[in-house]
């Protein structure tokens, strides 16, 4: 995330399931299991697990472009994560890999819904940044400004998926 103003400038990709077994060999590479549940009030709550660790993150974005939004995040405690889940909408669960590359840190999320496909993201430090993707990924093609595959909305409803 850009620190300045807790900004958060991403991008993101429908790829084609990826090999996992390459994702896991890269070095530095980490795979977090997350749930993502969402309030009323459109508040994110993340139970975040790495290995044995467990982390709750309630987070709330402010929309600037389709590509930036003001992020602020906390971790909170387990039973703040339960007593707000009493206010969920919607949910969804992922398995996230985080990968170095080339200076940027992909995010690549993998649902249990989908067999074909899965999503690539990528933090940057302005709207203009360059960035490579590694040609172990192959790009579908760019949805960052389709609501559609926002993580809220699938949550909601699972778009089809892509025929390539």
């Amino acid at each position: 995330m850009n620190n300045e103003k807790n900004l958060e400038i991403e991008r993101k990709f429908l790829i084609k399931y990826p090999d996992t077994a390459i994702l896991e060999s890269v070095k530095g590479a980490k795979k977090i299991d997350i749930t993502q549940a969402y309030t009323a009030c459109g508040t994110r709550l993340r139970r975040w697990q790495d290995g044995d660790m467990v982390s709750y993150i309630k987070t709330v974005k402010t929309h600037i472009t389709d590509l930036t939004r003001i992020e602020i995040e906390n971790e909170i405690t387990r039973e703040e994560y339960e007593a707000l889940l009493k206010e969920e909408t919607s949910s969804l669960k992922k398995t996230r890999y985080r990968i170095p590359f080339e200076g940027h840190l992909l995010e690549i999320d993998i649902f249990p819904f989908w067999k074909n496909q899965a999503f690539l993201e990528i933090e940057l430090q302005s709207e203009e940044e360059t960035f490579s993707i590694p040609e172990y990924i192959t790009v579908i093609k760019e949805v960052t400004e389709d609501k559609a595959y926002r993580n809220y909305a699938l949550s909601k409803k699972i778009p089809k998926e892509e025929i390539f």
